[in-house]
């Protein structure tokens, strides 16, 4: 189901969405992007460095954050800006579980362009990891 700009309104709550991530996640991300930093994978390196355990990626959490709007679309294409700042890591344990990153988005502003821009809020272990999150997007009529 495609969203159409006459449905939406200034205010607008997206569906919210949930995205669990392991270690087996970082490991695949780490082989598909090429970013091999140790701090995603070594507990033992990242504690080192000063961090509290291994690490998502910055660009896997925008990945995942920005999967609420496209899902919320059903057209990745739609999307024709996205922005964040990364503002705390994802701290990712080696526990089977792993961490979970939750996502929130609003509409903030009906463009007279035809897009629409959207607040994402992307929160793990209830501490806000990505700041400034915005998505514009370009909805049929």
């Amino acid at each position: 189901m495609k969203v159409r700009i006459s449905e939406v309104a200034v205010g607008d709550q997206l569906p919210e969405l949930s995205v669990p991530l392991t270690r087996a996640d970082l490991v695949r991300y780490a082989g598909a992007s090429g970013d091999f930093n140790p701090i995603h994978w070594n507990e033992r390196f990242a504690t080192e460095v000063g961090l509290p355990d291994v690490i998502a990626h910055g660009m896997l959490t925008m990945a995942v954050a920005g999967r609420l709007v496209s899902e919320w679309t059903g057209d990745p294409g739609a999307i024709v800006h996205y922005g964040v700042r990364f503002t705390r890591p994802v701290v990712v344990p080696d526990d089977g579980t792993g961490a979970q990153v939750d996502i929130t988005g609003k509409i903030s502003k009906i463009n007279d362009d035809g897009t629409v821009k959207v607040a994402i809020t992307a929160k793990s272990a209830d501490q806000g990891v990505l700041g400034g999150a915005t998505v514009t997007v370009r909805l049929p009529r």
